[in-house]
């Protein structure tokens, strides 16, 4: 609590003095609030409620929230249509609900838990330690030295994996899926007072278990098990209740990231569930305004979202995506720049998708979804229904025409007309590039390279970006061959989590040891400094080749400046890749460059620099012009493809000491390599050459 204190203050003490009195005045609120909750919880009997919302009686407001519209197919869904167009999820959907029913959960890398009766809502289940059921804001929500991810009891209370319950209740109409949902949802309630405990100290959280909430009312409300009167009132108040202090606890910031919009689409969505009484209306006006306000502020205009991560690009696309859905299917406006910036977030993700539907580990990942219909697990970097889903919501043909991959997403969204249209042979997209956030994507057939020359994250705070300017991941004939490291872990152990940021876990050049962009302090997890000023230097695309170069400025702060230079070309006809380094400036330094292999990519040294990459689409060359320069070794590394799953894998370092000196390294498929393949690295490097 103390840190987040002190986080606050070394980030505000310069603000302006009406800055100031406004966050003094919201914290002065939040106390006063969390003082107050258990008489307001005891104040919302059943006439409370029912004025709240505006309802002559119980039956009649369950009626009309029942018939009331919402932005997601909700049947009749046959099992037998989910096979045929989703082979497989219908399965899957039933497992996970029987996993659901048993109160038995699998994410961020847990395994299968079997949680018991009652649930221990309070105890990450990984590390075992538990927070008490105290005012929400004397909750010490991230401790650097204690053995303990809250993340786990906050993933839990999202509730996100009860919807594997809801999609077989709807495909079965078994009773048993609501009778333990309904005992589900009573069991968080009880356990979990108003403003006490884990569960409501992050407002973001509250505001995703009430869009479950939400959902899960239009699936079951219907059911036996949901007709009683207590039960509805109860159902009701939690979800009223999760409006009003959502809307009381707005995580606003100097620069506003996630929470906030994810705040604001909560209110959105249980304003508009809610209807025209006073509160929910202004919910969802206010949900709504903030929403707009910071579309054009937290995307940039090519759609990259500012936090420069390719997870956290899908998470926000989903939370700036429901709100506009919500109000279109009610008939209300939605902004023609509202809905651009949208498919221009669709782009992106249609740029960054591989052929394969894998996306680069871009920056920071903690599997967050809005409402995840795939599933926890399944598809995790898997974000083509994104392009479908806008595309066909918003009547772009363009964009809906490279969309693919699998379809639970569009099913359930969209219905099972909008998943058939999904094309079988989509349209495979172009090299694009996206300036606004130093983004550019080399691509040709199932060749593709990304590459990172943007600014550190959320506007020079660093947030979920990496130090991996001038890094990149590289895909040749469709086999992943370089990749970032990803992300592991957050707060659950902080050295983890910073070395999986660092500059040595991404594939770029690392100058005396030191990070392109300095930590703040080591217990900032969500801190840098803003040192790596990015350069692009130059971009050229054509049927043929792609030519970039760029450069940074992180190291200009060493004792004698240096400048890291980058030129990366993919050969589309032969699918092959150059990468040229070199090093503006003067003096003796240490220099690593990494290249960290895909995991299922093995490594073997057949001569000086000469590596045979072994892959399950075939064998790849990795050759470099080291001479006497650079020494090369094979080193062990990690890969974390999704939140809390790390794997070994294999570094390909290159290594020198002394006066600055290029590098060149070429990637190549070993069945079509030339006779001489230095020699077509050194017409590589002449062609940057030429292009500079």
């Amino acid at each position: 609590m103390m840190q987040r204190l002190f986080e606050l203050i070394r980030r505000g003490w310069r603000k302006p003095p009406q800055v100031i009195a406004r966050w003094l005045m919201r914290q002065a609120g939040a106390e006063w609030y969390q003082r107050s909750a258990p008489a307001r919880d005891r104040a919302y009997d059943q006439g409370a409620v029912l004025s709240a919302l505006g309802g002559q009686s119980l039956d009649i407001l369950w009626t009309r929230l029942g018939a009331a519209p919402f932005p997601a197919y909700l049947g009749p869904m046959e099992q037998a249509k989910v096979e045929a167009l989703c082979p497989g999820d219908a399965a899957r959907i039933l497992a996970a609900a029987d996993d659901a029913v048993a109160h038995r959960v699998d994410f961020l890398g847990s395994g299968p838990v079997d949680l018991g009766t009652p649930i221990d809502w309070h105890t990450d289940f990984k590390s075992g330690h538990s927070w008490p059921t105290v005012p929400f804001r004397r909750i010490d929500v991230m401790d650097p030295y204690r053995d303990s991810d809250i993340k786990v009891p906050w993933e839990l209370s999202r509730l996100q994996w009860l919807i594997p319950a809801g999609q077989a209740y709807m495909m079965t109409g078994e009773k048993r899926y609501a009778d333990a949902v309904r005992n589900i949802i009573e069991d968080w309630a009880v356990s979990n007072p108003l403003a006490q405990g884990v569960n409501w100290a992050c407002t973001m959280d509250v505001a995703l278990r009430a869009i479950t909430l939400v959902w899960l009312f239009h699936v079951f409300h219907r059911a036996a098990a949901w007709q009683d009167a207590g039960f509805r009132i109860r159902f009701l108040k939690l979800l009223y209740l999760h409006g009003d202090f959502t809307a009381r606890h707005l995580e606003w910031s100097d620069i506003n990231g996630n929470h906030l919009i994810t705040d604001a689409a909560g209110l959105v969505v249980v304003g508009l569930f809610f209807g025209d009484a006073d509160k929910p209306r202004k919910w969802q006006q206010r949900g709504w305004k903030i929403l707009t306000d910071e579309l054009p502020k937290q995307v940039f205009a090519d759609g990259v979202d500012f936090e420069v991560s390719s997870a956290y690009h899908r998470l926000v696309t989903e939370i700036f995506l429901l709100p506009a859905l919500y109000r279109r299917a009610l008939s209300m406006d939605i902004p023609d720049d509202y809905a651009g910036r949208l498919i221009k977030m669709a782009e992106f993700t249609a740029a960054y998708s591989r052929a394969d539907g894998s996306v680069p580990l871009w920056g920071d990942a903690d599997d967050g979804r809005v409402l995840p219909f795939g599933g926890l697990n399944e598809n995790i970097n898997d974000h083509r229904y994104l392009i479908a889903i806008i595309g066909q919501a918003f009547g772009d043909d363009a964009l809906a025409a490279p969309a693919s991959g699998p379809m639970p997403e569009v099913l359930w969204t969209l219905g099972p007309g909008a998943a058939k249209a999904v094309a079988d042979q989509p349209k495979s997209p172009g090299s694009r590039d996206f300036p606004d956030a130093g983004v550019y994507v080399m691509r040709g057939g199932e060749d593709h390279v990304f590459i990172d020359c943007g600014p550190v994250g959320m506007g020079g705070r660093g947030g979920h970006g990496h130090n991996d300017c001038l890094s990149f991941e590289a895909a040749l004939r469709g086999q992943h061959l370089i990749t970032d490291c990803g992300t592991y872990v957050y707060s659950a152990d902080p050295k983890w989590r910073n070395d999986f940021r660092s500059t040595g876990f991404h594939n770029t050049p690392v100058v005396g040891g030191e990070e392109q962009n300095r930590f703040v302090k080591p217990e900032y997890l969500w801190s840098l400094h803003n040192d790596a000023a990015p350069q692009v230097r130059h971009w050229q695309t054509s049927d043929a080749a792609d030519w970039f170069v760029g450069a940074h400025t992180g190291y200009h702060r060493l004792p004698n400046s240096v400048t890291p230079v980058r030129g990366i070309m993919l050969d589309k006809t032969s699918h092959r890749v150059a990468v040229i380094d070199s090093f503006e400036g003067s003096g003796d330094h240490g220099v690593r460059v990494p290249y960290h292999l895909a995991l299922g990519v093995e490594a073997l040294e057949e001569g000086q620099g000469r590596w045979r990459l072994k892959t399950a689409a075939g064998d790849f060359l990795v050759i470099a012009d080291v001479g006497d320069d650079w020494t090369a070794t094979l080193g062990d590394g990690w890969v974390s493809p999704s939140y809390g799953i790390k794997h070994p894998a294999r570094v390909l370092n290159f290594i020198r000491h002394g006066p600055l000196a290029p590098l060149a390294v070429g990637f190549l498929p070993a069945d079509d390599a030339p006779d001489d393949p230095l020699q077509w690295l050194a017409d590589a490097v002449a062609g940057f050459k030429g292009a500079g």
